[in-house]
This record gives C-alpha cells, structure tokens and sequence, in this order.
C-alpha cells in the first residue's frame, strides 16, 4: 500500500513536469517554425493544461477502465471551478474584461450540455466518441476565427496574455529535445498513475468512478492549479478564467472522446445520476459569477465555490465504493 502511495506521488509529479515540457517544446518549434502566436496560444496552449488528463484518460480507456476515464473528466471540470477558482478567488478577486471569455461561457454551457446528453444512458459508444473529437475540431476552429477577429478589432486581453505565455528564443534542438522528453515520459507517468491509483482504489474499496473523481481528478488538475495562480500574481484575472474554460472544454469533447474511440462501454449509472449533475451545478454558478453586472469573481463566491468542492469531495470518501 505505501509502495502504491509513493508510486502515485512520482506519477503525479512525472505527469504534470511532463506534459508541460512537452507543451513549452512544441510551443517554442511551432514559433520557430513560424506558427502564428495567435494559434499557438489557441491551440498548443490551450490544450497543454489537458495534457495529463488526455493521456491519464486513453491509459484508462486501454486498461478496460472506462469509468476512471469518465470519472477523471467529470471529476476534473468540477475540480477546476470548484477548487482552483475558489482557492484563485480566495487569494485575490477576479475581474474578466475579456469578450472572448464571455463567449466561451455559453459554449463551454452548450459542450457541458451536449456530455448530459451523451452520458444520459449510462453509455459512451464509438459514434459518441467520434461526435466529441469533430465537436472538438469545430470548437478549435470556432475560438481561432474569434480570437482573429478580437485581435483585428483592436486586440483582447485574454489573447494577449496567451500570446505573452510562449517561449521565446528556444533554439530548434532544445525545443525539439523538450518535446521528445514529454512524448515519452508523459504516457509512462499516466501508466504509472493509473496503476497505482488503481491499487489504492481495491485497498480502500473505491469504486472505479470514484477514484476517478477524487485522487486521479486532483492530480491531473494540479497544472490548471499552478497556471491560475501564476496568472494571477502577474494581474491576469482573464487567463486565470480562460484556462479553466478551455480545460473544461477540451476536458468533455477531447479527453471524453478518447475512451468512447479506444473502449466504447457501460457506465457506472452514478456518472449520470450523481457526477453529472454536480458538474453542472458549478458550471452554471461559474457562468452566473462571471457574466453578473460586476463582471468578477469576489473572495465571498470563491468560499462558496471551495465549500462545494469540499461538500462534494467530502461525501464521496464518505460513500467510497459507489
């Protein structure tokens, strides 16, 4: 059991060190190779904070373990709104003055709506798999055409900051060297992860799901974690918010879709019943905080976005096998 413990922490570490060597690698090649920073801050970006659970999920997925690839997603969205931007929120308030933002609201409500939908049988098949990788696609190309658009109407914050956040005068063999380092080492870190998240669960006599939801969706949100806080000593409230948008997104039609294509299967009913439904409830407090008249997330809804999180979390170790 301890061996398992020791061996979850280094996965962990592994995983999140990994995926973003792996993102700073491709990110500085692309530039290099005169990839526009608007797209590589809309795509290589934007995705690198999904990184861990793209690859915890497809490990998951390979192992027969569909459930933890659907619990990781599920459990990571609220992980993100209800952790991350309650402790960010807790430490300073969050103004978003970006309109990018502001239309990412609605459609990361349409995706979170749309994994209802999927999920409402308790079964993720290959078509429904192939339907969130072609949303997923569609939704890339969506925010580059409105990203392009806010930058040649006079710019926008959340562009900017992303465009702020790609490394600069990384030459083509170190570049190419972090990237091979993250191809390698991050699919090794989820096995590892999987593995022992996997022998903690039957020690304790956690479900599948649930180990998904909890120790597995905690960790593989510790870089949505680190980039919020960065971002927000260096005063940008609106990558703060951004990055956790997007993870959410990218989280249900990417990182969903990857064990609907790898091994299509039934679900824990609770996925639906229960985790569904907690992940809406802090999407629409989300989007009721950011879109109000102030415009910000205060300290007070920060303590209520943290309080659900441990309410939730709390009641899940409470009901460990389901």
């Amino acid at each position: 059991m301890l061996e398992a413990i020791v061996f979850l922490c280094i996965g962990l570490t592994l995983l999140v060190w990994s995926a973003d060597r792996l993102v700073y690698g491709a990110a500085a090649l692309a530039k290099n190779l005169g990839v526009t920073p608007l797209v590589i801050g809309m795509t290589i970006l934007a995705m690198g904070s999904s990184a861990p659970e793209m690859m915890v999920s497809a490990t998951a997925a390979l192992d027969g373990k569909t459930d933890t690839a659907v619990g990781n997603v599920l459990g990571s969205n609220i992980a993100n709104i209800a952790l991350i931007l309650g402790i960010t929120a807790l430490i300073k308030p969050l103004s978003i003055s970006s309109d990018i933002i502001r239309r990412e609201l609605p459609l990361m409500m349409g995706v979170t709506l749309i994994a209802g939908v999927l999920l409402w049988d308790s079964h993720l098949g290959f078509l429904e798999g192939v339907l969130l990788v072609v949303l997923f696609v569609a939704f890339l190309l969506a925010m580059l055409k409105i990203s392009r658009n806010a930058k040649a109407t006079g710019g926008d914050p959340l562009v900017e900051e992303q465009e702020s956040e790609i490394p600069d005068g990384v030459s083509n063999p170190k570049a190419v060297m972090w990237t091979l380092v993250g191809l390698v080492l991050l699919p090794y870190a989820a096995s590892m992860l999987v593995d022992s998240a996997v022998t903690i669960a039957k020690y304790f006599g956690m479900s599948d799901l649930v180990i998904g939801l909890t120790i597995i969706a905690i960790g593989t949100s510790l870089p949505e974690l680190a980039a919020s806080i960065a971002s927000l000593f260096k005063g940008e409230d609106d990558m703060a918010v951004g990055n956790i948008i997007g993870s959410n997104v990218f989280n249900i039609l990417a990182v969903m879709g990857i064990p609907g294509l790898l091994n299509p299967s039934t679900l824990s009913p609770l996925a639906m019943g229960r985790d569904y439904y907690v992940m809406l409830g802090v999407s629409i407090m989300l989007v009721l905080m950011a879109l109000g008249k102030r415009r910000r997330i205060n300290r007070v809804e920060g303590f209520i976005l943290l309080a659900t999180f441990i309410a939730y979390q709390g009641y899940l170790f409470y009901n460990l096998a389901a």
